[in-house]
């Protein structure tokens, strides 16, 4: 059997899958409220309580970077230990890797149903793939070909300078600094990052926040209500927040493009975007992904795929701890 797990900040995922890399098959699965356990260690105990068959290897796709099999995660305040994992659980070690390195190769393991399509563009064979993936935070990847398949290449690139391209990025950008003193793309594009555009648009006296959103806001997942609001045109500002995040989402997704010569591809991946799919498709984001200048109609021909699976992180942890199990 292999362990596989894929941990945020949100929420932490484990589940059991016995098969080879390319015929995973799910047996076990439990989710976890990360916030609600002091670290891995008591999630790992409760997990392996209930399970009877050896585990043969582990793999965990963590938000945050992976330094000498450790782990301290921005968004959590855990230590994860791969050297201690692997003596809890009676293995000779226990890869942990970026969790968008695990949505990476969990997207190779998908189907086609399993993707929703922004752009058709026109996929190179062999060539660089391009992953970015908003939720508690921002994640970006990048697939590149490697003689027989795919290999994943782990980036910090969500929490690189956030560059504002209009008038009102400016703007915001002013707003975020005088609050953070260094914003990066995290702070727009993530979830936290739909409330900052929001308070932003409301501290700025562009927008007046009902009394009903107020209390809303206060009571549940701040950046879920703004998104839910925006999608049932309640509210101008929920509308206005969330059409900024979608332009600011579709242009850096164009940036991966351009970095990485993604022409295979870019994924989408994350929380947010299966939940605003209506939003996605309605065009800004691909204006923006393309709104390169003299290489629009370079970015233009690349395929944007919606990640629809929630588990793709968790398949792609399995699919690397079956490969690096031989």
């Amino acid at each position: 059997m292999i362990l596989a797990g894929d941990i945020g900040g949100t929420k932490t995922s484990l589940a059991l899958f016995s098969g080879a890399a390319d015929q995973l098959d799910p047996q076990v699965k439990k989710v976890f409220s990360s916030p609600d356990y002091p670290s891995l260690d008591p999630i790992l105990r409760e997990f392996m309580a209930g399970v009877a068959a050896p585990v043969t290897a582990a793999c965990f796709g963590i938000a945050g970077p992976v330094v000498d099999e450790k782990v301290r995660t921005p968004n959590l305040p855990w230590l994860i230990d791969g050297r201690e994992i692997a003596r809890r659980l009676g293995l000779s070690a226990v890869a942990l890797i970026n969790d968008l390195e695990a949505t990476a190769y969990g997207a190779l393991t998908l189907e086609a149903n399993e993707f929703f399509t922004l752009n058709a563009g026109a996929a190179e064979p062999r060539a660089a793939i391009g992953l970015i993936a908003a939720g508690t935070g921002l994640g970006e990847a990048t697939l590149y070909w490697n003689r027989n398949g795919y290999r994943a290449l782990a980036s910090e690139a969500g929490h690189a300078d956030f560059a504002a391209r209009t008038e009102l990025e400016i703007e915001l950008l002013a707003y975020l600094i005088r609050r953070f003193g260094r914003v990066s793309y995290e702070r727009v594009i993530s979830g936290p990052g739909i409330l900052n555009i929001y308070n932003f648009l409301r501290d700025s006296g562009r927008f007046t926040e009902p009394a009903s959103l107020k209390e809303r806001l206060l009571s549940g997942d701040a950046a879920a209500v703004i998104s839910q609001a925006a999608l049932a045109n309640e509210a101008e500002i929920c509308i206005k927040t969330l059409d900024l995040f979608v332009s600011a989402y579709g242009a850096e997704a164009g940036n991966i493009a351009l970095r990485a010569k993604a022409l295979g591809g870019i994924y989408v991946g994350g929380g947010i975007a299966p939940k605003i799919i209506a939003k996605l498709a309605e065009g800004d984001f691909m204006r923006a992904f393309a709104d390169k200048g003299r290489y629009g109609e370079f970015v233009s021909r690349v395929p944007v795929k919606v990640i629809l699976n929630e588990d793709a992180a968790l398949r792609g942890a399995a699919y690397y701890g079956a490969m690096h199990s031989k």
